[in-house]
């Protein structure tokens, strides 16, 4: 029985470590969405910023401080004291050592500042909407690069295929070769051209499967992945109808992007910050009010009377306003208003800009979708043409009709246009998809 239960565990551990995780794109996605240490950075950035909107509502409010307060004094040249008769004796006491003490609750509060304080809080609200945006883009750049690091990862397999395809027949026309060889149809040199391209197709081979590990650890790395677990993707049945599928207007998507991008949300939001700050810098000018109360008593061992007695008989409360009207200050709110309103004009210009990169980014990957669709078809015929011309020349070259040279040069013909052809199809849906997701799409 000991035996079997060995054997069945034997079996299970062998199973679990056969069974790697294969990773989708969406699950790629979700995965970084939470891990991912740059977009932890933003939303604590987030966080900190609705920490500031809660500190501007708390300066509106009244402040409260209570203060205790106990010192010594020592008078070393005090000759008067008290005197005082117990029973016919008459003693005098010099206190030179004394104590005092005071407490007290004081209250203020600003009642108006020019609006400072309000409008504070309307730009700290504003720069946690801000954060908020900040942390969606950041987001959004993430899920961009998993994506372009993903269809890389789908060209690189296709290609790894295409690379093993041509090393196999390059071994069996290399075996042909020998064949050859010793029934005195190909010489030597020939037949180490045929060696020297099926070591070129290694090497091609090695090439790519380098590249394509080299992917797979920049997107093991977005994730957070570490450790020397084995890390793969799942690679989805792609067609060419999508390589072929209709490519969006390159207007609609700006158009579209302009009302979901989170950065153009957040360039505009600058603007408003930048008037508010332009309202506080101006409230230097004003006047000001403010509220002050307070609660103070006080005790001293000096004193004849205890101290609760010191501490009713010294109590007093007080109560005051207080208006502060600026009347020069060094012109230091003349160049704050100044300063504020160059922010005003660079926030209207950051917007310009920013509406100008998205359109570049959204026409190249426009222009690059629509060209690698065009060189997709142009592809596909130009695959069929080559390994067409490659499999007549094969059968020549095995009836000893054409020369090595000529084998060779269509074999690379046939390489290249089928690599074009998956490059091509690969980019085109890569664009397609970076074109739906920036007109507020999902990948």
């Amino acid at each position: 029985m000991k035996r079997y239960v060995i054997v069945w565990m034997a079996m299970m551990l062998s199973a679990g470590v056969s069974a790697q995780k294969q990773w989708t794109l969406q699950e790629c996605i979700d995965y970084a969405m939470q891990n991912n240490i740059t977009l932890q950075k933003a939303r604590l950035q987030q966080q900190s910023a609705a920490e500031d909107v809660k500190g501007a509502r708390g300066a509106l409010l009244p402040t409260v401080s209570a203060s205790v307060n106990q010192s010594i004094g020592y008078r070393p040249w005090q000759d008067a004291g008290t005197t005082t008769v117990t029973n016919g004796t008459v003693n005098t006491k010099i206190d030179k050592t004394y104590y005092n003490g005071s407490y007290g609750v004081n209250a203020q509060w600003t009642v108006w500042n020019g609006n400072r304080n309000t409008n504070t809080l309307k730009l700290d609200k504003l720069a946690e909407k801000q954060a908020e945006l900040q942390t969606a883009e950041t987001a959004n750049s993430i899920q961009e690069r998993i994506a372009q690091l993903y269809v890389q990862i789908l060209y690189l397999d296709e290609r790894i295929k295409v690379s093993q395809a041509s090393l196999e027949t390059s071994r069996k026309v290399e075996e042909r070769g020998r064949e050859m060889l010793e029934v005195g149809k190909m010489s030597k040199s020939d037949l180490a051209q045929l060696a020297a391209q099926r070591a070129s197709d290694e090497y091609t081979l090695v090439d790519a499967r380098s590249q394509l590990a080299n992917y797979k650890l920049q997107l093991k790395q977005l994730l957070e992945l570490t450790g020397d677990e084995p890390f793969d993707v799942v690679i989805p049945a792609t067609s060419d109808e999508q390589a072929l599928g209709d490519i969006p207007a390159l207007q609609t998507v700006y158009e579209q992007a302009l009302g979901s991008r989170p950065e153009m949300e957040r360039y505009q939001l600058a603007i408003r910050s930048s008037d508010l700050s332009v309202k506080i810098a101006k409230a230097g000018w004003l006047p000001s009010l403010s509220m002050t109360g307070g609660v103070t008593t006080s005790t001293n061992s000096l004193s004849g009377n205890g101290w609760g007695n010191q501490m009713k008989t010294n109590f007093n409360t007080s109560a005051g306003l207080t208006i502060s009207v600026p009347i020069f200050d060094g012109r230091s709110t003349k160049t704050a208003v100044s300063k504020a309103k160059i922010q005003q004009q660079q926030a209207l210009l950051d917007l310009q800009e920013q509406q100008k990169t998205l359109y570049q980014t959204i026409e190249g990957y426009w222009l690059d979708a629509n060209t690698n669709q065009q060189r997709f078809r142009a592809a596909q015929t130009t695959v069929d043409s080559e390994q067409q011309s490659y499999d007549l020349l094969t059968e020549k070259f095995n009836l000893g009709l054409t020369n090595i040279v000529e084998l060779m040069t269509g074999k690379d013909k046939l390489l290249t246009a089928q690599q074009n052809r998956l490059q091509s199809k690969y980019q085109t849906i890569l664009n397609q998809q970076l074109l739906r997701f920036y007109a507020g799409g999902s990948l």
